[in-house]
């Protein structure tokens, strides 16, 4: 070890302590997974006797790069971004990145000055749920201009230059509604989302099963809401609607919990008389009064499978073409459409 008093450890006086290489070291500093279990349980036992505090900034500097990643996304109340975040940050962890949460609340004002924010702190990549409408393709040409790879999750954007991971969600409408149909439902209503991808997908889902069980809806069928709160006021118009339906699919399971509600505050059975699924698989989902149906689009897969790609391309050399992961949606039977 150094002979000068209280000198900082270096990853090689820990190498020479041990007999192994400085890379080793580094390696497991880093959390790379080629390196034996029983030499990385002498290092860390080292790092932790020594009080090995990493380098950051010389780190930084040798490597060009700032070991952080942004993730942004429109609410992380909901815990089915709360999972993603926490499928990225479990990942991406043990390979020596830091994470930058941030949340757009579903604004995509806020998003883009998110975006310049994370790019002036110079964040090695981007993982991003975005807000932007449809056709807007300036937040993302921004980050192609600075050349820091980005990932889009859970909703696509078919021009942007990225990869994406997330759910089909023409699939997930189709899903949710024709397990409404086989439980008997003939009037089905829908809670449709935002004019984003995921709302446009489930909703045209929604419509292809009615379709193919030669089944119309009437428009007052299908009303519009975001969160819990705007679910109960969709569910109590749709309860005024004549015939009154006896299903209803919600565009997330925020939305389907407050259908729930106002359909109990009526004195109405679920789902005896009107049957609920939901899309997300929610913590509370199971532990509302009556347990939700619904979803399940295995977030944390998506946050993992993001970061796993970004890491790649951070440390490729050349681009590659856009990779698409698509996640197949599971069907979770609950209480609110029988069992």
């Amino acid at each position: 070890m150094s002979n000068v008093p209280n000198a900082p450890v270096r990853l090689k006086d820990i190498a020479r302590d041990l007999n192994v290489s400085v890379m080793t070291v580094s390696k497991v500093v880093r959390g790379c997974a080629d390196v034996g279990a029983e030499t990385r349980s002498r290092v860390l036992a080292r790092i932790k006797e020594l009080n090995y505090q990493p380098n950051w900034v010389a780190r930084s500097l040798a490597a060009r790069r700032t070991f952080m990643i942004g993730l942004i996304v429109p609410d992380l109340m909901h815990s089915f971004f709360a999972e993603i975040a926490k499928g990225v940050s479990t990942t991406i962890r043990p390979l020596g990145y830091d994470v930058v949460i941030c949340n757009s609340e579903e604004d995509c004002a806020v998003e883009s000055s998110e975006v310049d924010r994370l790019l002036a702190r110079q964040v090695d990549g981007l993982i991003l749920a975005s807000a932007q409408p449809p056709s807007s393709m300036d937040v993302f040409s921004r980050i192609e201009a600075r050349n820091v790879p980005y990932v889009l999750v859970d909703r696509r954007f078919v021009a942007a230059s990225a990869p994406y991971v997330g759910a089909d969600d023409e699939a997930i409408g189709r899903l949710a509604t024709k397990h409404l149909i086989e439980r008997g439902c003939r009037r089905i209503a829908h809670i449709a989302g935002p004019p984003l991808t995921t709302g446009l997908g489930r909703l045209k889902g929604y419509r292809e099963a009615l379709a193919s069980a030669g089944l119309t809806v009437p428009d007052s069928y299908i009303v519009n809401a975001t969160d819990d709160a705007s679910g109960y006021e969709a569910a109590r118009r749709l309860l005024t609607v004549d015939p009154r339906p006896d299903g209803i699919f919600g565009y997330n399971d925020p939305t389907a919990a407050g259908a729930m509600k106002a359909i109990l505050e009526a004195g109405i059975g679920i789902p005896q008389s009107i049957k609920v699924i939901g899309v997300g698989n929610v913590h509370y989902s199971d532990l509302l009064r009556v347990p939700l149906s619904t979803i399940d689009q295995s977030s944390a897969s998506i946050g993992q499978q993001a970061a796993e790609i970004l890491v790649k391309a951070i440390g490729s050399k050349r681009r590659r073409p856009p990779r698409t992961v698509i996640i197949p949606p599971t069907l979770v039977v609950r209480e609110s459409t029988g069992r």
